[in-house]
């Protein structure tokens, strides 16, 4: 099976270190802060029990055997066939990263970052082993989300990238194909447009947080979780996807004529919301909602498995 060396132990890191080792490949994991180290198998485990009560692993000690913590870059890429960087997210710190994994790395690996909007030729381009870089972006947490974007630099070998969706595929995983980059991929950019949209309704007080929120966790997101957009509105007018833009296009013309500046982004949008949040309608401390959401989403992927 193939090797995976994760490096980064964060958020992230450790959730990509499930999603290896579940499909059986060999992971070893590190990090440059030894507390991240040493909590990151206590994290993998807790997450395996999660995957565990909605039958998403057989065996948890033995997935959880799989991943090695080591504590240098050196030893945890040393034969990987791919690299899964996750480190901080700022062009200088990956160019750094990147240049000390082009280094240690056999020109056959895969080195991929998990950046969320950093494109690859910001940072691989004065590299050597420029061609088998590419960014590998999950969403968080990639062991119960599985969709992950692919985007080469313009000078990464298209083969590699076949290669890293056939590695992604065989991990469990949902790669899908940035053909060229754009800032944010593809997702980000999607939800960059729906959080714009969400921030100025709410700041100009058209629709509480809570009920924005309801909108799309009992309106939009149910249809979404299983149909995209264009399987959405194929199914929303007799003829389709061209009847639908037919009959709505005009609509949708105005509301992009119209589009959410970037002012929504602003200290004092930012305010208005905020206030109006007011903290949320859950008091429970981050850390137990994060639980109880992924306890959601491992519920949803069992039953997502479950259907033809």
């Amino acid at each position: 099976m193939p090797t995976v060396a994760v490096v980064g132990a964060g958020l992230i890191g450790r959730s990509w270190a499930v999603v290896f080792a579940r499909a059986g490949f060999a992971v070893r994991l590190t990090d440059v802060h030894a507390p991240a180290r040493e909590a990151a198998p206590g994290h993998v485990a807790e997450a395996l029990r999660q995957l565990g009560l909605h039958g998403l692993v057989d065996d948890e000690a033995a997935v959880l055997g799989r991943v090695r913590v080591v504590a240098t870059l050196a030893e945890a890429v040393a034969g990987a066939d791919l690299v899964q960087e996750n480190g901080p997210e700022t062009v200088e710190a990956k160019r750094a990263l990147f240049a000390e994994l082009d280094a240690l790395c056999p020109a056959a690996t895969i080195l991929a970052s998990s950046t969320s909007a950093i494109v690859a030729s910001r940072f691989t381009e004065r590299l050597a082993g420029r061609a088998r870089c590419l960014v590998g972006h999950p969403v968080n947490p990639p062991h119960l989300v599985p969709v992950v974007e692919l985007c080469g630099a313009p000078w990464t070998d298209p083969a590699v990238v076949e290669r890293a969706r056939t590695l992604y595929a065989a991990a469990g995983q949902a790669p899908v194909i940035v053909r060229r980059e754009v800032e944010g991929f593809v997702l980000n950019r999607l939800q960059g447009a729906l959080l714009s949209e969400a921030l100025r309704l709410v700041g100009e007080g058209v629709v509480s947080p809570e009920d924005l929120d309801r909108t799309v966790a009992e309106g939009l997101g149910l249809r979404w979780s299983f149909l995209g957009p264009f399987a959405t509105i194929d199914l929303n007018a007799p003829g389709g996807v061209a009847d639908y833009g037919a009959r709505y296009g005009g609509f949708y013309r105005s509301l992009a004529a119209d589009p959410a500046p970037p002012a929504v982004w602003d200290a004092e949008t930012l305010a208005r919301v905020v206030a109006a949040w007011d903290g949320g309608p859950d008091p429970a401390p981050a850390e137990e909602r994060a639980r109880r959401r992924d306890a959601r989403l491992a519920a949803l992927m069992a039953h997502k498995r479950a259907q033809p």
